[in-house]
């Protein structure tokens, strides 16, 4: 490791990126909710909720390179990919927005376009959901190594 200082630094602003993000608690359970209001709201959320994550795996990425400069490589990678999903999730929340009936299940006679469109944003959703999990459990199993 290169000093315990720069160690000392990334950890306390991870440890204060992670105070805020636990603060945002963002819910990625998917609503039914044919709302235009709802769906500005959600983006926006989603959006504050993201850009707080990517500085997060950023600064951890960065605890990542003092130790092992190949597995940053590879985190990093894994950063850009939940930038790319964070991106899709919002412009199928913005497709939701346009037509906020889409999410309006009671409707028996939805077209397949809005079935597709409500389907794709629940794909979409859950990708970034279990790609950001996936990153967690890597930079936690890394960060216990780390430690000891």
């Amino acid at each position: 490791m290169e000093s315990d200082d720069e160690f000392k630094k990334h950890n306390k602003t991870l440890e204060k990126l992670g105070v805020e993000l636990s603060r945002i608690q963002y819910d990625f359970k998917i609503k039914d909710k044919p709302s235009e209001k709802y769906w500005v709201k959600r983006i926006q959320e989603f959006d504050n909720y993201h850009k707080k994550t990517i500085e997060y795996f950023t600064e951890a990425c960065s605890l990542v390179r003092l130790s092992n400069e190949e597995q940053s490589k590879m985190f990093l990678l894994r950063v850009s990919k939940l930038v790319q999903l964070g991106r899709k999730v919002i412009s199928d929340m913005e497709k939701i927005k346009q037509n906020p009936s889409t999410m309006n299940l009671k409707d028996k006679q939805q077209s397949r376009w809005s079935k597709d469109l409500r389907e794709q944003l629940i794909k979409s959703n859950n990708e970034c959901l279990d790609h950001e999990k996936r990153m967690n459990i890597f930079f936690k199993d890394f960060y216990e190594k780390m430690m000891k």
